[in-house]
Order: C-alpha cells, then sequence, then structure tokens
C-alpha cells in the first residue's frame, strides 16, 4: 500500500488522497488560443518510469493539496510538500503585433 506524509496530518494511506495529475506540466495561459498547446495541455501525457511530481489531495484530512515526488517504478515517495509553495508559473500569452 502506498503511505504519504501529508505535512499537516502526518503518514497516512492513499486511501485518504485523491490523485490530482501530473504537477510537472505547465498550464497554457488563460487566453492562449492555440488549440494545439491546449490538447497537449489536456491530452498527451508521458508515462516516466521513475521518480515524477503528481498533485495529490488530502481528501479525507487536512484537505491540502500536495506535490509528491514518487519513483513510478517502485512507489518510493522521495518528497511531500504543500502545491501551494510552487513557484509562480510565468503567463506565456502571446503579444498582438503592433
Amino acid at each position: 500500500m502506498l503511505r504519504i506524509e501529508c505535512p499537516c496530518c502526518g503518514l497516512r494511506d492513499h486511501d485518504e488522497f485523491r490523485y490530482g495529475g501530473d504537477a510537472s506540466v505547465t498550464r497554457p495561459a488563460h487566453d492562449d488560443p492555440d488549440p494545439q498547446a491546449w490538447y497537449a495541455y489536456v491530452y498527451l501525457r508521458t508515462n516516466p518510469a521513475g521518480p515524477h511530481r503528481e498533485f495529490w489531495q488530502h481528501v479525507i484530512g487536512c484537505r491540502q493539496w500536495l506535490v509528491v515526488e514518487r519513483d513510478t517504478r517502485n512507489h518510493a515517495i522521495a518528497s511531500v510538500d504543500f502545491a501551494r509553495k510552487l513557484p509562480p508559473r510565468k503567463s506565456l500569452a502571446r503579444k498582438s503585433p503592433a
């Protein structure tokens, strides 16, 4: 069983958490009209063998969103941190030509 060390609640079974997706994928800017960028963001994912960053929410606990770095080969968890501590992402919005 996968056990996640919540920074607020301590060591818990993965049943208390909800998987939230790949934490390494950058979302396109809100006003980005490029359908290929949105298609890639929504549908294209890698299937890494090794360390991978994932979003998890502690739904049966503190309800915090976490970033879990987990090795996909053996499920060993290297780190857990609050998702809110991620650095803000730069907007990739396209500027219209002047």
